[in-house]
């Protein structure tokens, strides 16, 4: 007699979430498709929009904003150091429907907690006995408006669970069945450094993960995110991989893809109206800037990136490979002649069992 589905996924569910009850301790380029610990912060926004796959739903919203200190102000939200002042409450990792399943995994609909959020997001868990190694996905951009959940670094995920991984792909905040966050454009996307970091906390809660074998993959926005989640929080993953990010300086990113944006003016308006222009206050802009506390990092980063790439150019990378050598830290760039923003095969083939190799190395 088969079992029934919702039979399965409870099951699935129980196993999964075991300890994972509750909580624990800026522009992008074009569509990517194919701790500290510290003062809580500041919930303010409206209930999430309507979910056709939900696992859960929590109505309140954050992004980092800790409490002023009675001797100096707090940090801008949009900075590094509110960041890092940032107590992260990640968790309650949630299946919903099961869709997508292989011989070689299972992939449901997911959700977990973000600091008064709920995000929602996919997870592949491989198919036999684990506890398993896991890696945070952290997609590119696509606009918000029209993002589905889960539709990006399908050929990643299926890969890695493939190949004995967990695999949680996140949708952020404003995403899909994610709540809502009326001023993450306005703190140059912090939020998505939040929920990455977050993602890492559920992780490690889950059954089914080995918590010291926990690593995050990112690609162009979302290499991005991974810089950000190595300086905020070192030690939370063994290892991290980026995909043509884009530049560890908040400065090109902004001038790329906000300032010169009439559909984002408004953005522009409010980070410009809280740390004035670049120009005329650079240490403003440095503090919100990963590349200004490259020094925190402890983990290694293998970053991959194409000569041809039309909306991330390999200066960037460069660039942030320079200034980490300068501090010292582990990373290795690999470049792919002729390579455009989203590798294709062959390029795309290399690059992955590269990832693979690199996963291995550093978690074992």
């Amino acid at each position: 007699m088969r079992t029934p589905r919702a039979l399965v996924t409870g099951l699935a569910a129980a196993l999964l979430l075991g300890a994972c009850s509750t909580a624990g301790p800026a522009a992008g380029p074009a569509d990517d498709r194919g701790g500290t610990t510290g003062p809580s912060p500041t919930a303010y926004a409206g209930p999430s929009q309507g979910a056709s796959e939900t696992a859960t739903s929590t109505p309140t919203a954050s992004t980092p904003t800790p409490a002023p200190s009675p001797t100096k102000p707090a940090p801008d939200p949009a900075s590094i150091e509110a960041l890092i002042a940032t107590r992260y409450e990640g968790g309650n990792l949630r299946l919903g429907r099961e869709r997508g399943s292989t011989d070689a995994y299972r992939q449901y609909f997911a959700t977990y907690e973000s600091n008064g959020l709920t995000i929602s997001g996919r997870i592949n868990i491989p198919r036999g006995k684990g506890p398993f190694p896991a890696v945070v996905l952290a997609h590119g951009y696509v606009d918000p408006a029209v993002y589905t959940n889960g539709e990006t670094m399908l050929r990643e995920r299926d890969y890695l669970a493939r190949r004995g991984y967990v695999t949680l792909h996140i949708d952020y905040r404003n995403h899909a069945q994610s709540d809502r966050d009326p001023r993450n454009d306005a703190n140059l996307r912090a939020g998505y450094t939040v929920d990455a970091i977050n993602a890492g906390l559920a992780l490690k809660k889950a059954q089914v993960v080995d918590p010291s074998r926990i690593a995050i993959i990112g690609r162009s926005m979302g290499g991005g995110v991974v810089l950000g989640v190595l300086v905020v929080r070192p030690g939370l993953f063994r290892a991290a991989v980026a995909y043509a990010p884009v530049s560890s300086d908040s400065v090109d990113n902004f001038d790329k893809w906000v300032r010169r944006d009439a559909s984002r003016s408004g953005a522009a308006r409010a980070v410009i109206g809280r740390l004035g222009t670049p120009e005329a206050e650079p240490a403003a802009w440095a503090a919100t800037s990963p590349r200004t506390y490259f020094g925190r990092i402890t983990e290694p980063l293998l970053i991959h990136h194409g000569t041809a790439d039309e909306d991330c150019p390999l200066t960037w990378s460069r660039e942030s490979v320079a200034a980490l050598k300068a501090k010292g830290k582990d990373v290795e760039l690999r470049v792919y002649p002729g390579g455009r923003h989203t590798l294709t095969s062959p390029q795309w083939d290399t690059s992955i069992r590269r990832t693979e190799a690199f996963l291995q190395q550093h978690l074992g």
